[in-house]
């Protein structure tokens, strides 16, 4: 019982660490966002939603569904189409660490 309990707690810290994504490695990668999306996640364009602050799993899925043709938007299609998923995990994990209010 007690080896199940460790081989659990590992697995489930692996996961964790694998999804989590670098914010550093977000934050390099952000360079093409912030022409729309403002350079601190907060855009200065009314119809471009800010990033700053939300769920990291609500942006992975955005950036997935646009990568993977769920979600239409020319923008944000041909943006997304390259990003691996370890991009779009360091994406989520940067801009979900900015503060919403600047």
């Amino acid at each position: 019982m007690k080896l199940k309990s460790v081989l659990l707690f590992v697995v489930s810290s692996l996961s964790f660490s694998v999804t989590a994504g670098d914010i550093d490695a977000g934050k390099s990668k952000s360079a093409t966002c912030t022409a729309c999306h403002g350079s601190n996640g907060i855009s200065v364009i009314p119809m471009y939603p800010n990033l700053a602050g939300q769920k990291q799993d609500y942006l992975k899925k955005q950036l997935k569904d646009f990568r993977d043709g769920i979600r239409k938007d020319p923008v944000m299609g041909a943006m997304a189409k390259g990003l691996s998923d370890t991009d779009i995990d360091n994406l989520a994990a940067y801009y979900s660490s900015l503060d919403p209010k600047g």
